[in-house]
């Protein structure tokens, strides 16, 4: 952890579990910012270092004009953080990230490495002066081998690693997904990934580098159809909405509304047959009592479904296969989910206040401790909100030489 004394802003931090731990983020987009924003809620100071005009995302559409034109998105990944603006192309930019490096805990970036080594910015420059430090690399295809300097984006990786093929349905190509699904779980993989090197260090006192490449979480995200595919040989198939391995399971229209069933086991098909739908011999029926039975007569079952939903609203099948305990929930939209009672019970979106906004939306991370909570949200700065306070109160800068820093363009235009 880092020794020094806490600044002003560390203090509200404390007494969170990651209190005291420094992380100096050179990240963009979207999985680098949100692995570092895991650690920012757990209470880390992370220091966000941008370029001059800003991390990119902040200006992905639809720009929002209380937001000075910015987009949403860069708010979604970046609460809890300080912004500082740094021209790394100048000699005295790159002294003062390599400064900010220097007594810090954690660098995580997602530049190609050459860029890193171009500023001195790389691990093995910055682990001279910092043995302890935990450097987090997270990559396209790897720091290391031929693909080292290959770009890449989440919808890249869901093509590539083979994801997208085991999306949709069987008489159409694959599809992504709506939601960039690898660079979120790429960013809690490199959070995982910091963390345990943290825990090693705690025993060996000694730093290390990390690599979390996006590709590689692609794979892992294809989850076990590739441990399937490995030992069968035989190729999963597109299903759309109906699973390769449980039966039923999928969308079900009722007179009303949608609803999404999942039997995984005999014991839930039983219960939704004999128990909800009174219908003992569908049930009961002996070649429904293994899984590939059910598999075999997987366009039966669906039929009676369609038939017996369409007689009573969702509302009621859902009450009723609730009290049977059979999973089932209404397919909604994203303004029905948002408005839903679970949501509600679960108080995951707040309000946080913004200096240029007033206030904007906040969606909580699902953790909870019970004796470390996650900090009191604060809202993504604005570009180069904290160079000041940064300069001054990490690096001890007077405000004169601040000024001067200004008006050489070190800061940019803040």
């Amino acid at each position: 952890m880092n020794e020094t004394n806490p600044t002003p802003s560390q203090t509200r931090l404390q007494s969170s579990a990651l209190g005291g731990l420094r992380v100096i983020d050179f990240t963009h987009f979207i999985a680098g910012p949100m692995a570092t924003m895991i650690l920012a809620d757990a209470g880390a100071d992370v220091i966000k270092v941008e370029k001059p005009k800003g991390d990119d995302q902040r200006y992905f559409a639809p720009a929002e004009p209380s937001l000075d034109g910015q987009g949403a998105s860069f708010l979604w990944a970046n609460r809890n953080k300080r912004s500082i603006t740094l021209d790394l192309k100048t000699d005295a930019g790159r002294a003062i990230a390599q400064a900010l490096v220097r007594d810090a805990d954690v660098v995580v970036e997602n530049f190609t490495s050459r860029v890193m080594a171009q500023y001195g910015l790389d691990h093995e420059t910055l682990s001279r002066d910092n043995p302890g430090l935990i450097y987090c690399s997270v990559s396209a295809f790897g720091r290391t081998g031929e693909l080292a300097d290959r770009a890449g984006f989440d919808t890249i990786m869901q093509a590539e690693s083979g994801f997208m093929s085991l999306t949709g349905y069987a008489d159409r190509d694959g599809v992504r997904t709506g939601p960039a699904v690898m660079d979120m779980a790429c960013a809690m993989m490199a959070s995982n990934a910091i963390l345990i090197a943290l825990a090693a260090r705690h025993r060996t006192g000694q730093g290390q580098h990390v690599d979390v490449p996006l590709f590689d979480t692609g794979v892992l995200m294809t989850g076990f159809m590739t441990a399937q595919y490995l030992f069968s040989g035989k190729v999963p198939q597109r299903n759309g909405n109906v699973s390769n391995d449980a039966v039923p399971s999928g969308v079900f229209p009722t007179a009303d509304l949608p609803i999404f069933i999942t039997c995984t086991s005999t014991s839930l098909f039983r219960r939704l047959f004999i128990d909800v739908l009174k219908m003992p011999e569908v049930g009961d029926d002996p070649e429904m009592q293994r899984i590939d039975g059910r598999l075999a007569q997987r366009e039966r079952v669906i039929d009676i479904l369609n038939r017996v939903f369409a007689t009573d609203t969702r509302e009621n099948w859902l009450l009723r296969l609730d009290q049977a305990k059979v999973p089932a929930g209404a397919v909604r939209t994203l303004p029905e989910a948002l408005e839903s009672r679970e949501m509600k019970a679960r108080g995951l979106v707040t309000q946080v206040p913004h200096p240029t906004a007033g206030s904007v939306p906040n969606v909580a991370l699902p953790l909870h401790f019970s004796g470390t909570p996650v900090v009191p949200p604060v809202a993504a700065p604005l570009l180069g909100q904290h160079t000041d306070e940064v300069l001054r109160e990490v690096l001890g800068y007077s405000q004169a030489k601040i000024a001067e820093l200004r008006a050489a363009g070190v800061l940019g235009l803040t």
